[in-house]
């Protein structure tokens, strides 16, 4: 649902902020007394597509940068407990027992904090501890976050898990996914790049589901964004499941891109309006085209009636009196249920007959 907003809210915003940019942009870098590009000339409409692409492209970095913030603002199992990610099972129950020393409903008393804050980070402590003590638990902890915890007893084994997971998250948002897709695409709303959506759209299926279902953390993963991650920026390393809900809300940049950005790059600006165009053809083209495929439409369907009308007229093959008759009453009919009973039909008769009764003389027929 955030995601369609984003896409909805995208389609008129970016008009705004380009606009104010514009006038920023000609201020600073345009001197007091110089003629500024007017709307209109090819100039003003070359700095327009070029500050749209800009604003679109900080806007969507920018919501990359958030997620990966609030990612790292809610923490993990390991941060929560202070562990390294190949922590063994000795470790995390150590870790845990000291913990719980200091954190324990009876002892941390007196902090400043109320009982139910108390008890709810003791609780959320030790459902930490057991779900990385449990190698299932943990290897599903990994890959799907901390839904895992309230999955239940029915979750036992790896397979178990990779299960639930597949089903409660992997094949509902894909599904999803693809129906908004189609259905979006039916509409007319993703033009540009309409294949190339379902290709990111496969490329992070794939990908989530090879991270879900492997041993060991992707590659991508342990070899590069980690070490990047601890030894240049000096931050707590990603776990499987906080890279698949970037690489989520990457995916959804990708698409507001295709929609806001990829058209633009394709755009004629020498007519002096800002003119998006067909990749593949221009607009006359794709609208020839559309008329065409009308127009053969209309021919098919006025076949169909033909047809049709034909198929009804059998039974009086032979008796032009009878043919005869019945168009007869056919026309009358279309003209009495279908033509008199339109509203602008009826308004334009009711005023034609009240314009002749106004000019008819007193006592003549129909005046009354």
């Amino acid at each position: 649902m955030s995601a369609l907003l984003s896409l909805l809210g995208w389609s008129f915003l970016p008009g705004l902020v380009t606009g104010w940019t514009q006038s920023l942009y000609y201020s600073l870098t345009i001197r007091a007394g110089d003629p500024k590009p007017q709307p209109g000339t090819p100039r003003w409409a070359e700095h327009r597509r070029r500050i749209h692409i800009a604003v679109v492209t900080l806007y969507l970095l920018y919501t990359i940068y958030e997620a990966d913030y609030d990612l790292q603002r809610a923490g993990t199992f390991y941060s929560d407990l202070g562990l390294p990610l190949n922590a063994t099972e000795r470790e995390i129950k150590s870790r845990f027992r000291r913990l719980a020393a200091l954190h324990h409903p009876d002892k941390a008393g007196g902090n400043g904090k109320s009982a139910e804050d108390v008890n709810a980070y003791f609780v959320h402590l030790k459902s930490a501890a057991d779900a990385l003590v449990d190698p299932a638990k943990r290897f599903a902890y990994e890959r799907f976050g901390p839904e895992v915890v309230g999955w239940g007893p029915r979750c036992v084994t790896v397979r178990d898990h990779v299960a639930r997971g597949a089903s409660a998250a992997l094949v509902p948002h894909y599904g999803a996914a693809a129906v908004a897709l189609y259905a979006l695409g039916l509409l007319g709303y993703l033009d540009w790049g309409r294949y190339e959506r379902w290709l990111v759209l496969a490329a992070l299926f794939v990908f989530e589901a090879h991270t879900v279902t492997r041993p060991g953390l992707p590659r991508v993963l342990e070899w590069a964004v980690n070490p990047l991650l601890v030894g240049v920026v000096g931050r707590a390393p990603y776990l499987p499941f906080q890279l698949i809900a970037l690489a989520r809300k990457v995916c959804v940049t990708v698409y507001i891109a295709f929609s806001q950005i990829g058209p633009l790059l394709a755009a004629d600006t020498r007519s002096g309006n800002l003119v998006v165009g067909r990749r593949g053809g221009d607009d006359e083209a794709a609208l020839r085209q559309g008329l065409e495929r009308l127009e053969l439409t209309v021919k098919a369907l006025d076949a169909d009636a033909s047809r049709l009308l034909e198929t009804e007229m059998v039974p009086f093959a032979g008796d032009e009196e009878t043919r005869n008759s019945m168009w007869a009453k056919v026309k009358e009919w279309l003209v009495q249920n279908t033509i008199r009973s339109d509203p602008m039909v009826r308004d334009a008769l009711g005023r034609s007959f009240a314009k002749r009764r106004m000019d008819a003389p007193a006592g003549a027929r129909g005046t009354r």
